[in-house]
């Protein structure tokens, strides 16, 4: 055999590995290689470590798509608009899951998903200042995303209204321009609505000042191609999750508490923790610390009952820093309902107690707010309202579901037929928004006081069913 017959075999054994590899499709590679590469972004709206973990719709979407294909998922998170695009340009992930709205330029070189919710471009400013009503109206510095669609819209704009100007940054994320309108560094930024919404909790003085884009949709990005074969599951996946009613409980889960904004309220709260925490947050630590909680958890619990007042008194005569009655106290030997000290330590015990009668088979977050819907309206009503959610075809082991079948518990036809009877149920439910509210606001807060990364690089995560 000689010399270049001998080239031409080896130059096709080492081939033959990378042509097998291009004739297999984009599933069948995912499947092989046993994981599903997604591009995302850090954010509220998206992917974000939380208390519990990895979480955000975006994570839990892709989650469960990679659930569905028998993978793990591993999360490429990019640091602006741009590199998500240009990694999809470069092959870094299969698709992009980062709030992306669906635009007519954008799809000249991308191909969407069906929609999975809707938002709405707003112009905002900080409240004290003079609200622009349209943009002939803006006197000051404009800052938005680089490369977003916030951009797009504006370039748009400019050919109706010449004297618009804007500056397009690329190294800021979303919430560190809202962040910046709030600190008065800038005058304006254009944000989604479903962002603002979240983040106004954190910045009240933030406001819409009006409106820049009709209602727009939010999808997953894929290459455009030949290829098929992973975008197709995809689309399926997002059509049953709509049938199902999946797609409603994971919007609700993530929005569903944020409701009416509370100017006033979120000022008072943000004064109260710069004023009042300070002195019980170690109680609040070492309580939490021995029952396993998160102290910010029982903190909320504690703001909603008492907004940390030691001597507060509720109109039935409940007292103490978390409101515990006279049976409860009893029931965990608390001698003094009074002290602060002892308030917590029961508080504490009681809900850890609540979390771990809640069926086990029950995930987080929708077991947590159960139970602390428990702690206002008792364990029985409860269970009330989730054997009326099953009745009524629903799954009763979903938070989202429970929540609207509390209210029944005060009309007559529905609590004749239950083992305990009448409860306010519509109060309860608006002591786990609250709390939820409280929560997600403490979380921010003290997650302000860790070193924050420049540049956050790629997150690996197990997934696990959503369905």
């Amino acid at each position: 055999m000689g010399i270049p017959l001998l080239r031409q075999l080896a130059t096709g054994l080492l081939l033959a590995p990378l042509l097998a590899a291009c004739s297999k499709t984009q599933l069948e590679q995912v499947q092989q290689s046993g994981e599903l590469r997604v591009l995302t972004r850090n954010a509220a709206t998206t992917y974000y470590e939380g208390p519990l973990g990895p979480t955000g719709l975006e994570y839990e979407l892709a989650k469960g798509f990679a659930a569905e294909l028998g993978v793990e998922l591993k999360l490429v998170t990019a640091g602006n608009v741009a590199e998500i695009f240009d990694g999809l340009a470069r092959k870094k992930a299969q698709f992009a899951a980062a709030g992306l709205t669906v635009t007519a330029q954008r799809e000249t070189y991308v191909r969407f998903t069906p929609p999975y919710q809707e938002i709405t471009q707003q112009l905002v400013y900080r409240m004290g200042n003079t609200r622009p009503r349209n943009p002939t109206e803006l006197k000051g510095q404009l800052e938005v995303l680089a490369a977003s669609s916030h951009a797009e819209r504006l370039q748009r704009l400019q050919a109706d209204f010449p004297q618009l100007v804007w500056r397009e940054n690329d190294e800021l994320e979303a919430d560190d321009l809202l962040s910046l309108v709030s600190e008065k560094a800038i005058d304006y930024t254009v944000i989604d609505s479903n962002e603002l919404k979240l983040t106004q909790r954190f910045h009240p003085e933030l406001r819409a000042a009006f409106d820049l884009s009709e209602p727009e949709s939010l999808a997953w990005a894929f290459p455009k191609g030949d290829d098929d074969s992973l975008y197709q599951l995809a689309v399926d996946y997002f059509e049953r999750l709509k049938k199902s009613g999946r797609m409603a409980e994971l919007i609700d889960r993530h929005y569903g508490h944020v409701g009416d904004f509370d100017y006033v309220g979120t000022r008072i709260f943000m004064r109260h923790i710069r004023e009042r925490l300070p002195a019980y947050r170690p109680l609040l630590e070492q309580a939490a610390a021995e029952n396993g909680l998160d102290w910010r958890l029982l903190a909320a619990m504690a703001y909603q009952e008492s907004h940390w007042d030691p001597g507060a008194v509720s109109p039935t005569g409940v007292r103490g820093f978390m409101m515990l009655t006279k049976a409860t106290a009893r029931y965990l030997g608390i001698e003094e309902r009074t002290d602060v000290a002892q308030s917590i330590d029961g508080g504490a015990r009681y809900i850890r107690q609540l979390i771990e009668k809640v069926p086990e088979r029950i995930h987080h977050p929708d077991r947590m707010w159960m139970a602390v819907a428990a702690y206002n309206i008792g364990y029985g009503h409860l269970n009330d309202a989730r054997i009326i959610t099953q009745r009524q075809g629903l799954d009763p082991d979903v938070w989202k579901n429970v929540e609207e079948h509390l209210p029944l518990l005060r009309k007559k036809p529905w609590y004749q037929k239950t083992k305990h009877g009448y409860a306010r149920g519509n109060e309860a439910v608006v002591y786990v928004e609250n709390i939820r509210s409280y929560y997600d606001i403490l979380v921010w807060l003290t997650d302000q006081e860790k070193p924050r990364p420049v540049k956050v690089h790629t997150a690996l995560t197990m997934a696990s069913p959503v369905l």
